[in-house]
């Protein structure tokens, strides 16, 4: 069935359609955007049709409806899947009542779902790539600003990069032609490290945006930084915090995701893919190569328990 099929017929399929136009016209939703409300959306609709047996109304909606939905998806679905639908409703149900068609929301009072407390310090292959791809699908801020998130996502995770070193990076330390940023890290050290491809598109597409970044009625911009806040100046260190919390928990459930967490994993998931320690060590700035091994305890681990069970002679003969 088409995802957006069941957008129509009776008025929560309407309303529900309506805002869905909303996001893409009004708002200017990236097609990502839009098209995950729209799923999101028509499914729920769906749920409340079969619950209530018929067409559903605005009005017949309670928290017994999007309890019962939240429930029947909590069983295929991971608790930041549900977490997501819960927030493509209460976006639905805000809009209502602010237009008027409704006076109070449902879904105000529904609890999100909880993400579980203990959480590693560093994201799987799978999990980072769920973390990349999250400002496309985010309904906050403008199509600039979710350009600039996406590039300063892939270079945390892409290139490695500290966080301080990321806010510091300028216009000019970027070059496509050759895929390469220049970074000073610690005690001002300058180092070239790689982009690649993924990172390099989103670069592309963010520069190619960022004019929209600007003070609102001066119109003013920091001529020199490369990644910019909504106001046209160079963004901050909590800043970017702040995003990295928000897409990590919008990507996989994970709000207490930091910069370093993707710095980290970048290096686990290269030693992983067969990278040599001290090239990752040059990757990531480090000075001495122990400081390395420490942020790659988890693959190195690993190879030795691959290694022990594996080489010939991991093991002394006891055949004399």
């Amino acid at each position: 069935m088409d995802p957006g099929s069941s957008l129509s017929g009776d008025a929560l399929g309407r309303a529900a359609a309506e805002f869905v136009d909303h996001l893409a016209y009004a708002r200017r939703a990236s097609r990502h955007t839009v098209d995950a409300y729209r799923r999101d959306l028509s499914q729920f609709v769906e749920h409340a049709r079969r619950l209530h047996g018929g067409p559903a109304r605005l009005d017949s909606v309670t928290r017994l409806t999007l309890r019962d939905f939240l429930g029947a998806v909590s069983k295929e679905c991971t608790t930041a899947t549900v977490a997501r639908k819960l927030s493509a409703v209460r976006a639905l149900f805000r809009y209502l009542v602010r237009v008027g068609k409704l006076a109070d929301s449902p879904a105000e009072q529904i609890a999100t779902p909880k993400v579980r407390k203990k959480l590693p310090g560093m994201l799987n292959v799978d999990s980072a790539s769920e973390v990349m791809a999250a400002p496309a699908a985010s309904p906050r801020g403008t199509e600039a600003s979710r350009l600039r998130d996406a590039a300063l996502l892939e270079v945390l995770y892409g290139s490695g990069l500290r966080v301080s070193e990321l806010v510091g990076l300028d216009l000019d330390a970027v070059s496509l032609g050759e895929s390469t940023l220049r970074v000073f890290g610690k005690g001002r050290k300058e180092r070239v490290v790689p982009v690649g491809t993924k990172c390099e598109a989103a670069l592309r597409a963010y520069l190619g945006a960022r004019a929209g970044l600007r003070h609102p009625k001066t119109g003013a911009q920091d001529p020199a930084a490369l990644f910019l806040s909504h106001d046209g100046r160079r963004l901050g260190v909590r800043w970017v915090q702040k995003l990295v919390h928000r897409y990590g928990a919008l990507g996989t459930g994970r709000p207490d995701l930091h910069p370093h967490a993707l710095r980290h994993s970048c290096a686990t998931h290269m030693l992983e893919g067969g990278a040599d320690l001290r090239a990752i060590q040059e990757l990531l700035g480090h000075a001495s190569l122990s400081t390395t091994q420490r942020y790659t305890h988890l693959s190195l681990d690993r190879l030795l328990e691959v290694y022990d069970k594996s080489h010939p002679l991991a093991h002394a003969s006891h055949d004399d």
